[in-house]
């Protein structure tokens, strides 16, 4: 077994949410990619507009280090939530620009600090807004992960497709009418578990 580098292993992680939240996105239409699935507006083109401006945040202006234009939605009076959905103007081809471009600028970040360089985080109150950069990319891998999780159930519910990554769905081979019958009988046992309820 070989030496584990901290930092390369942190990014490898941060790298695999990164892929598999864009492979979420592949083939849809517009329509699709920003459509709402939850009550709360969760959206697939929303999450990746999301996770470009932590990216930006907490691996960017927190350690000094600006983006080179503003985030619209981060300017004074911008209604809440604005970066979780994506304008009619805001193309789905866009925001993926944006998110590899926020990446790139965060790996510059990663690749240029040292894991214990410490940054102040501008939107945290003053008494507790100094992490290390070892926190910062330990919160956005957990934050891209977290919300690479969010659109693998989104792109299940549009069109079925499911995976981990491309070329490994992480799931066992069953034909849809397998899966029919799977739900099936797992909606009968969560019935009977709760005393037959109808």
């Amino acid at each position: 077994m070989t030496a584990s580098d901290p930092k390369a292993d942190l990014h490898f992680y941060l790298q695999s949410a990164r892929d598999a939240l864009l492979w979420k996105l592949e083939g849809l239409s517009e329509y699709d990619a920003r459509r709402p699935h939850t009550p709360t507006g969760t959206n697939l083109l929303g999450l990746v507009k999301h996770a470009a401006g932590v990216e930006l945040g907490y691996l960017g202006d927190t350690f000094g280090r600006p983006f080179d234009e503003e985030l619209p939605w981060h300017k004074e009076g911008t209604e809440p939530n604005s970066d979780m959905w994506a304008t009619a103007h805001e193309s789905h081809a866009h925001i993926v620009d944006l998110y590899r471009r926020a990446w790139a600028h965060a790996d510059a970040t990663i690749a240029a600090l040292p894991l214990d360089t410490v940054g102040t985080v501008p939107w945290w109150p003053s008494h507790d807004n100094q992490v290390t950069l070892h926190h910062a990319l330990v919160r956005v891998t957990a934050d891209t992960h977290r919300h690479a999780g969010h659109a693998d159930i989104i792109r299940e519910l549009i069109d079925g497709a499911v995976g981990m990554e491309k070329g490994n769905t992480s799931m066992p081979p069953g034909h849809p009418s397998w899966w029919e019958d799977y739900r099936d009988r797992l909606e009968r046992v969560a019935r009977e578990a709760d005393g037959g309820a109808q």
